[in-house]
């Protein structure tokens, strides 16, 4: 229920806002599936210039994204390392995308968040890395991207709706006042509706895909917490405003930043993304 007392300045602005999203949600939305769809070359572009855009809004949070040399280095590294990742040469991806957090590491020394900004680069690359290796599988990596995107969307959605209509105990009030463990809960069980759609058209068995469901539920919700007090701590509302009505692809992407880099160890760990293993998807 709208309170009583909102001027009607204030919920002009708040269906103005909304309707920003919507659209932009309905224009980027389908154009990311359809490039994750087309996959290789294509979908590395997409994932590179994300995780600069991502590299970007977290030093312009911490306060250095005009320094050209921590700049320079971590989007030359993101950049470099993007055809050997395709190529699937993991040893050449560590050795540059390393060379590249060194360099980070050396020329944020001097500044006063140092530890901050090299977080910020192995945040950026275990996105990049992440979107890339999921999708990289040959047989079940398009689906195993929508799953995540999915899982990520239903919790975020799912705890949207349930912390606004039961309300509750504030899940962690010092770092997201609004989120509630309501909400939380809420997020967790739409996940779970996915992964039983998914078991139900044939992608994998009902039980372990719950189990992953559940996983990828709480991870991405923690991501999301995680990005909060990364800008309460530095006294920032949004990331950027670079995406109408929503802030920044860091406000938008916190979760499934989490969730991707996830799956992509529990692929890794199943026997890799190279077709010859059981990846994320395969049961």
């Amino acid at each position: 229920m709208a309170d009583d007392n909102a001027s009607p300045n204030a919920a002009d602005r708040g269906s103005h806002n909304l309707l920003l999203r919507v659209v932009a949600a309905l224009v980027l939305a389908p154009l990311t599936i359809a490039i994750a769809y087309v996959g290789g070359w294509a979908w590395l572009w997409l994932v590179t210039a994300a995780a600069v855009v991502l590299y970007y809004e977290w030093q312009a949070i911490v306060g250095v994204w005009r320094n050209r040399f921590i700049m320079a280095s971590g989007i030359a590294a993101l950049g470099i390392a993007g055809p050997w990742l395709v190529l699937g040469d993991m040893p050449a991806v560590a050795g540059i995308l390393g060379c590249g957090c060194v360099l980070v590491a050396l020329f944020a020394m001097r500044q006063p968040n140092g530890i901050w900004i090299v977080t910020g680069f192995l945040y950026a690359a275990a996105a990049f890395v992440g979107a890339v290796l999921v999708r990289a599988d040959p047989a079940y990596g398009f689906v195993a991207l929508i799953f995540v995107l999915l899982v990520v969307w239903a919790a975020d959605v799912g705890g949207y709706f349930a912390g606004r209509g039961i309300g509750g105990p504030k899940l962690w009030p010092r770092v997201s006042p609004k989120k509630t463990w309501a909400g939380a809960i809420g997020g967790l069980v739409v996940s779970l509706l996915v992964a039983v759609g998914f078991a139900i058209a044939g992608q994998g068995n009902m039980v372990t895909l719950l189990v992953l469901a559940a996983g990828l539920s709480v991870v991405s919700q923690l991501g999301d917490l995680f990005e909060s007090a990364i800008k309460r701590r530095f006294g920032v509302k949004d990331s950027s405003q670079i995406i109408p009505g929503h802030g920044g692809l860091l406000d938008r992407l916190d979760g499934f930043v989490a969730a991707i880099a996830v799956a992509a160890l529990i692929g890794t760990f199943r026997g890799g993304f190279d077709g010859a293993g059981r990846g994320l998807m395969v049961w």
